[in-house]
């Protein structure tokens, strides 16, 4: 899988956390029914890379911060999970701790 593109990496594994097939994953985020898996297919595979509005709709859906996508290092994508999860008081202390070191 090294070979596929950042987008078609994270849009597998933050599908796979989720525990979603590619049709619903698809359907959830406003694709067609009737072409929702074979599009999510070929976004997973690299052969086409969703638009930055459908990009924003599958990151709702699975519950990620649309930044998570195109992270292209492996420990700043997990940062920005976390960080999407904490309430605005721990946002504004982790922002505040980070800037101290």
């Amino acid at each position: 899988m090294d070979d596929l593109s950042v987008v078609s990496r994270r849009i597998r594994e933050a599908r796979l956390r989720a525990e979603l097939s590619q049709e619903r994953l698809g359907v959830l985020a406003g694709i067609d029914e009737f072409s929702a898996s074979a599009r999510m297919n070929q976004y997973e595979r690299g052969r086409h890379t969703p638009n930055f509005q459908l990009m924003q709709r599958l990151a709702k859906v699975l519950g990620m911060p649309t930044a998570y996508f195109y992270a292209e290092d492996d420990q700043l994508a997990e940062l920005m999970i976390a960080y999407s999860r904490l309430n605005a008081r721990a946002r504004k202390r982790l922002v505040e701790l980070a800037g101290e070191l």
